[in-house]
């Protein structure tokens, strides 16, 4: 029997297994998903980067949890979505093919329209733990009023690397986001939130990401998270307008960093916002540290009591805010 289904042994069209930028190494099966060219109707065992399953979600039912499973995803064209994915297994771990990575516009995308479950809160829900997702395009265009995410994270330990999210719809409803981060532990590097070419309408808060407690699921909170080298991009139409929003004192728990990330309203947006990090009120139960990071064309970092500043400039009016040279 041989390591895995590829068809040529331990590389295959000179894509490596393990290491060297290639597939991650994992011991569980190696699932392949082309939404052009796929048919659900194979076996997993004649599954292969050649003969794909049409689906996400058939893959997703084949995979097993704790097996450290993988979950490829061709990039010629939108994988799309008629009902929300929710991941309730653990250690599965999806990958979007590409030449390499990238922040944003990943060759392989997940996208979903207009649907009519109240269900569909987004395009993915992730509750499993020590799950991963690289290299892929999250959009929703969904309108149905309970669809206001993209992505709803609620487990724990997940990691998403060089992913994107983009929530094009609902421009003018407040609570709308493209991210929601409930996850414990999660671990988040070289992502893209929200967008620069669409102009949110109203002064409103419809943040990129949105901690607010038990949005993915009740009790589920925001704990112990990292965001690395990530942007947060939106064209404001309000001040009230920040790049991340959580509404309660207890939103966060323990530690939420933000590391060298850079937060960017759009040069032509209609406003400003006041801050890019905002809380509804102080917080009480954890704290969040803006590490090394950058704004641009918004008035500050951060006004919260409980979010911390730390950078190469000192003054806390000042802290982060990049300067016209």
């Amino acid at each position: 029997m041989g390591l895995t289904n590829f068809p040529n042994g331990i590389s295959s069209f000179g894509i490596p297994v393990m290491g060297g930028g290639g597939l991650p190494a994992v011991k569980g099966k190696v699932l392949f998903v082309d939404y052009t060219t796929g048919d659900d109707g194979r076996s997993a065992k004649s599954n292969s980067s050649a003969r794909p399953f049409k689906t996400i979600a058939k893959a997703y039912d084949l995979a097993t949890t704790n097996a450290d499973d993988l979950i490829v995803l061709q990039g010629d064209a939108s994988h799309v979505v008629t009902s929300m994915i929710t991941v309730a297994k653990n250690r599965v771990h999806f990958i979007g093919m590409d030449g390499t990575s990238r922040m944003y516009g990943q060759n392989a995308k997940i996208s979903m329209g207009v649907t009519t479950a109240a269900t569909d809160l987004g395009v993915l829900l992730n509750t499993g733990i020590r799950n991963s997702f690289q290299n892929i395009k999250f959009t929703s265009a969904n309108t149905k009023a309970e669809s206001l995410y993209t992505v709803l994270e609620g487990g724990e330990y997940a990691v998403y690397a060089n992913c994107e999210f983009y929530k094009e719809s609902l421009l003018s409803t407040a609570g709308a986001s493209e991210f929601v981060m409930n996850g414990d532990s999660s671990q988040i590097f070289g992502c893209t939130f929200g967008s620069l070419a669409n102009l949110q309408v109203g002064d409103i808060i419809r943040s990129s990401v949105r901690v607010t407690k038990g949005l993915a699921g009740t009790g589920l909170v925001s704990r112990d998270v990292l965001f690395k080298g990530c942007n947060f991009w939106k064209r404001a139409g309000g001040t009230t307008g920040s790049h991340v929003y959580g509404s309660g004192a207890t939103d966060v728990e323990r530690i939420m960093v933000f590391d060298d990330c850079t937060f960017v309203n759009a040069k032509n947006a209609t406003a400003v916002p006041a801050q890019c990090v905002q809380f509804g009120a102080t917080l009480t139960v954890g704290q969040v540290l803006l590490k090394n990071c950058v704004s641009i064309n918004n008035t500050k970092l951060s006004t919260t009591t409980g979010v911390l500043i730390a950078g190469a400039v000192p003054t806390y009016a000042t802290a982060g805010i990049a300067v016209q040279s």
